[in-house]
């Protein structure tokens, strides 16, 4: 589900014509003072929800904007002010986070009819944390620019569980003398806040990772898959793989075999997680990316038609690590 974080502070960073002025960055405010100031929040699902309740652990005041009222209203049960568009939400704060599900969601929001730049104010910080085309980013970096406000991308990894605990990594593209400004709020959602160079490349770095992750997992369910049809006992296999070489995070902290682990969305008929559709949508960002810069993944675009046809198969509102049921049940591939 989509997610915008907007976040209030006092702190007003002067530009002109979209480089930092000569007076310099203004300071800005401590977390005990930004904690006095609205912080927006829009896009209240699987990852945005536990997102938004960190910030509010940290002493951040939320004010919360969702497409779907459900959501709102959950959060809203919780202490957190909901508003009824992402351009009133940008109207109430100068520091922005969103967290939405693709490319076409991200543009909506910040320049659709009741998009953020509708109301954005000068200065402002917008950090997108969404998994989109690192083109579509830059595109956003220069809308952004042209009402005279920064914008970063900082897409995260950790999935749901990470979400919750606070311990997300964020991978940070942008201009350099904001990331400070931006690691104060990431840092109440995340362990790990990296700086990765200028916009886009947080997103290319995310989308590295998630090629890597879609690979390991179907490894990893065909590897299990195989050692069961062999008589092995899952558990003990897994036990054997993450004592050995072939030990990845799909095996040893998010195994797809049911019954292996407690806690994992396999424990959980493949619920919650990360989506399937939300994987080959990421998969289909890695090929774009491969076909503009010439670059040959032929295991990533295999994974890429893996996770369409368990798209088309009915896996998709399934988590990704599913593939491990797709492919017992499709005995036909």
């Amino acid at each position: 589900m989509a997610v915008v974080l907007i976040l209030g502070g006092s702190a007003r960073l002067l530009r002109q014509r979209g480089k930092v002025h000569a007076a310099g960055i203004a300071a800005v405010c401590s977390r005990a003072m930004a904690s006095k100031t609205p912080v927006g929040f829009i896009g209240l699902g699987n990852m945005g929800n536990p997102m938004a309740r960190n910030l509010v652990k940290h002493g951040y005041p939320v004010v919360a904007y969702d497409v779907f009222p459900e959501a709102c209203k959950e959060f809203q049960d919780s202490g957190a002010q909901v508003m009824d568009s992402s351009a009133d939400v940008a109207e109430r704060a100068d520091r922005i986070i969103t967290m939405l599900p693709s490319s076409p969601n991200a543009i909506d929001v910040y320049m659709g009819a009741n998009g953020i730049l509708k109301k954005v104010k000068k200065g402002s910080l917008l950090i997108d944390s969404s998994t989109i085309d690192p083109v579509v980013s830059k595109e956003l970096a220069k809308a952004v620019e042209k009402m005279g406000a920064v914008f970063m991308d900082a897409p995260v990894s950790g999935g749901v569980g990470a979400a919750r605990a606070g311990n997300l990594t964020f991978m940070v593209g942008g201009v350099e003398q904001e990331f400070d400004a931006a690691k104060e709020l990431l840092t109440c959602m995340g362990s790990n806040v990296i700086y990765c160079g200028e916009v886009g490349t947080g997103q290319a770095a995310k989308i590295c990772n998630n090629m890597l992750l879609a690979i390991s997992m179907i490894g990893t369910a065909e590897a299990m898959n195989l050692g069961i049809r062999l008589g092995l006992d899952p558990k003990l296999l897994a036990k054997i793989l993450n004592m050995s070489s072939g030990r990845c995070w799909s095996s040893e902290t998010y195994n797809p075999v049911p019954g292996v682990m407690e806690g994992v969305p396999s424990a959980n008929n493949f619920q919650g997680g990360f989506g399937t559709t939300l994987m080959a949508k990421d998969l289909g960002l890695a090929q774009i990316s491969a076909t503009n810069t010439k670059t040959p993944i032929p295991l990533g675009s295999l994974a890429h038609q893996m996770y369409r046809m368990m798209c088309a198969k009915g896996y998709a509102l399934k988590d990704f690590s599913a593939v491990f049921q797709f492919l017992r049940e499709e005995e036909n591939l």
